[in-house]
């Protein structure tokens, strides 16, 4: 091992061992436990799990939000939380829900080159596209296409959050020296926001598969067991970079994985370039009725 990477991995084991100790990194909210707790039960209703998502009128709008996505593309307006657990299904409710509440967390404003709203516009668009290229694709998980998406960039979030200093001078190094955020992530950490996040979904005893999409999101074809879900995400990721609807700084320059196109079954370069043309007006439709 060269001293450079010796460095590295020391700086790793470090960070590591701080965001072990982190006393008040959020715990998993209540209502992903009750929600959980309803839907283990095969006899609870759409009427009993709407009522207990129903106390949290905040989480309801994003849930109808999220229904009534252009993206969704459902053949009628969505109104109530009801209806939204009967169009959408219980199983993806709970994804839905699970990645709301992580969301809401993780919401910090006010801190120095951070724009949370933007931050989160962009999860949520990488979501809604995820959960589309996998019912595109026929894909059987779009609901885990969809947590996936909303929480891909979690990593960022903890480095603006707990380790603000480093989250400053990551920023400084992008600017100073025309770098790309990944590489400085790993200079000044030791460690990229990818890793940071599949951290925080073993903290939260959440499954190991999220955990590795997350981890291999800029590079899908490096995940060993979920290729096909991390190329969907990945996608979806670099979709809003280059249609330019919805992306975020961080991801600036974020390249293509070429092999999503063997992965995800495209055939060739051309065809997946058609299918993310598509997706232009559906983007820009969709961006207008964010309200996260």
């Amino acid at each position: 091992m060269t001293n450079e990477n010796l460095e590295n991995s020391n700086e790793k084991k470090t960070y590591i061992r701080l965001l072990s100790s982190i006393r008040n990194l959020p715990s998993i909210p209540i209502v992903m436990f009750e929600v959980s707790k309803l839907l283990n039960n095969p006899n609870t209703s759409a009427s009993e799990l709407g009522k207990m998502i129903g106390k949290d009128q905040g989480l309801v709008a994003k849930i109808l939000t999220v229904a009534n996505s252009p993206l969704y593309g459902l053949p009628r307006r969505v109104s109530t939380i009801e209806f939204a657990i009967v169009i959408l299904g219980f199983e993806h409710i709970k994804n839905i829900v699970i990645a709301l509440s992580m969301v809401e967390a993780f919401k910090k404003d006010g801190l120095k080159n951070w724009d949370s709203r933007t931050y989160w516009n962009h999860s949520i668009l990488t979501a809604s596209i995820a959960k589309k290229i996998a019912d595109d694709l026929y894909f059987p998980k779009s609901g885990e296409a969809f947590t996936a998406g909303l929480l891909h960039d979690l990593g960022i979030s903890i480095i603006q959050r707990y380790f603000n200093k480093e989250f400053n001078l990551i920023n400084e190094l992008v600017d100073n020296q025309q770098m790309r955020y990944l590489i400085a992530e790993e200079q000044i950490l030791g460690l990229t926001h990818q890793e940071i996040g599949k951290f925080l979904i073993s903290r939260w005893n959440l499954p190991s598969s999220l955990g590795d999409v997350i981890c291999n999101h800029h590079h899908p074809s490096r995940s060993e067991e979920n290729k096909v879900i991390t190329s969907i995400i990945h996608l979806a990721d670099y979709m809003t970079q280059y249609l330019n609807a919805g992306g975020f700084y961080w991801d600036e320059n974020l390249e293509l994985d070429n092999n999503v196109v063997q992965i995800l079954n495209f055939g060739n370069e051309a065809n997946l370039m058609k299918y993310i043309d598509s997706y232009s007006d559906l983007l820009k439709n969709q961006i207008e009725t964010l309200i996260f």
